[in-house]
């Protein structure tokens, strides 16, 4: 289908060519730099003079309403300092299916945050190039992002996007998990007084135990462990934990080895077989709920929020909405405590990511933007210190508040609502800011030496954690979540999922044939009858055996190994 749709894309843009006479490159000039001149011209920094506009901007990342920026306390802020509003839409199921129709008929939004269609997005040639509007309209873009520029620029040389992640001031780890980990309700851990639990067995042990002791909760079933599975975008949520469990951090597809730095696909590997056997035992079980295939990602979060799931593994910012709603229901008991499990005890967990930088998921202008110069001056404002502090922390003495040390901390109840309550959350703007923007990656430091994000911020963390926060750290005897964890091993190549792979590119038609045949037998295998598991993951294999693995694994290896000479 894909393949399809990017012929399309490629006629359309050859016919554009035949028309305009310009080519891709040329859109640095006719689509950056001069589009609406007189009115960017009549647009300053400072803010003298700022004629209204409205631009779109399409997000494709789920779990947010359709906005206008200026609704929000945040984006009216902005709006006073630049004169610029968006209208702001967050894609709505597949995003693939979002993207090939975005690219068919090439009807694109001003700006586009990218997430994991970057890939064919630039294939399509939908972003305009932004060296020349970053060298003439963006010193604060110069500031935040000139140590990565060379890791950004595509195969032409130049840079099309604004990654998410680039760090600023000392690096700073958080005190609670972001990432990835097994979940446990916090009601599970309370009931047996606190056991520690490192193995997948000992968790599903347990799990076990307890819905045999509480089969239904509220007068419904007892969900002893469920998936996200069912979404295409998501269905990472199903691979990952292998990697996870046997040691290794989130590199994507691949596991790499440490002394030799080459890279093994995680697909049809005995750690997969052995997580996904587990859970097809555990479905045996009655414990594994089988709409993990099925159900959309609001039903998902619903699910977590009814107070019937014991378990899950997820990434900490793929459920922030429930654990919100879950920490402003006030019942300690039904929120969820992160456990770093592993295989096998003498196992190291690398749930924890290492420092990396990540520059194929980023922000992005149209080649069909109204204003690039215009658009690109709003990113060099929002990368102003000052704007930083105000999509994150907000505003002084509203928000938050600092004290007699400079420290930023929230003096009430009231002012940390507003981070908490999805509610409150979404109508400040932080929902919509925090994230999905140009902006410092989420462990930088802000120049005072406070923490960029909130959730980092080391004394907010032990004043924010409930009783029962408190009640799970002393039992395990650490101060914070992450304590829990072990700490990340340097891998300057991380993350390897961050590697751009050419579109029609044998690499990337392997990762594309890989997913399918995992998307195709990996729930059948969970779902299958235990007897029958041995010989459908033959046929599995048989399946992944037919594609060149080989080669996608020497190139992936090639390009970890040029990450750790220096060359990105």
């Amino acid at each position: 289908m894909y393949k399809s749709m990017a012929v399309i894309a490629g006629l359309m843009i050859l016919l554009a060519a035949m028309l305009g006479g310009c080519s891709k490159a040329d859109n640095s000039t006719s689509n950056s730099v001069s589009s609406n001149k007189s009115t960017s011209d009549a647009y300053t920094a400072s803010g003298e003079e700022n004629p209204p506009v409205t631009f779109s901007y399409y997000h494709f990342s789920t779990g947010k309403k359709d906005t206008l920026a200026s609704e929000t306390v945040i984006g009216k802020q902005l709006q006073q300092q630049t004169g610029v509003d968006w209208k702001l839409e967050y894609v709505v199921g597949d995003s693939l299916t979002k993207a090939g129709v975005m690219i068919a008929s090439g009807d694109y939004p001003d700006v586009i945050s990218s997430s994991g269609e970057m890939a064919k997005l630039m294939d399509a040639g939908a972003y305009i190039p932004l060296d020349d509007l970053i060298e003439e309209y963006g010193p604060n873009i110069k500031r935040v992002y000139g140590a990565y520029f060379d890791k950004m620029r595509q195969t032409d040389g130049k840079i099309y996007t604004l990654p998410y992640t680039a760090n600023q001031g000392e690096y700073i780890g958080g005190p609670n998990i972001g990432g990835g980990a097994f979940w446990i309700q916090r009601s599970v851990l309370k009931e047996f007084d606190y056991p520690k639990i490192s193995t997948l067995d000992e968790y599903f042990a347990l799990i076990k135990q307890y819905r045999e002791k509480h089969p239904t909760i509220d007068g419904a079933d007892t969900i002893g462990f469920v998936s996200l599975a069912g979404v295409a975008n998501n269905f990472f949520t199903l691979q990952n934990p292998a990697m996870h469990l046997a040691g290794y951090p989130n590199d994507g597809s691949v596991i790499v080895d440490m002394e030799t730095h080459e890279a093994k696909v995680v697909a049809g590997t005995d750690y997969q077989k052995r997580w996904i056997q587990k859970l097809n035992e555990v479905n045996a079980e009655k414990l594994f709920d089988p709409e993990s295939f099925t159900m959309n990602k609001d039903q998902y979060l619903a699910k977590l929020t009814s107070g019937r799931v014991l378990g899950y593994f997820n990434y900490a910012w793929q459920v922030g909405d429930a654990s919100k709603s879950l920490l402003a229901a006030g019942i300690d008991e039904k929120r969820y405590a992160p456990l770093p499990l592993v295989f096998d005890k003498d196992i190291k967990d690398q749930y924890v990511d290492p420092p990396g930088f990540v520059a194929n998921y980023g922000v992005g202008i149209s080649i069909k933007a109204k204003d690039p110069i215009r658009i690109i001056k709003y990113f060099d404002a929002l990368l102003k210190e000052e704007n930083q502090i105000l999509v994150q922390w907000g505003i002084k003495d509203q928000t938050y508040s600092v004290d007699d040390h400079g420290r930023f901390y929230y003096a009430s109840d009231d002012q940390r609502k507003y981070h908490d309550d999805l509610e409150l959350s979404r109508a400040f703007g932080f929902t919509y800011f925090q994230t999905d923007w140009p902006r410092y990656g989420v462990e930088s430091t802000l120049l005072d030496g406070n923490a960029f994000s909130p959730g980092n911020q080391p004394e907010l963390a032990y004043a924010s954690f409930t009783e029962g926060d408190k009640a799970i750290l002393n039992a395990y005897g650490v101060d914070t979540f992450s304590e829990m964890f072990s700490k990340p091993d340097a891998r300057p190549w991380f993350p390897v999922w961050s590697i751009a792979l050419e579109q029609g590119s044998p690499e990337q038609i392997f990762t594309m044939k890989s997913d399918d045949v995992q998307r195709k037998y990996l729930p059948a295998l969970v779902m299958s009858s235990p007897p029958d598991f041995d010989k459908l993951w033959e046929e599995y294999i048989g399946e992944l055996n037919k594609l060149d693995k080989k080669s996608y694994e020497n190139t992936i290896t090639k390009a970890i190994k040029d990450r750790v000479a220096g060359k990105w």
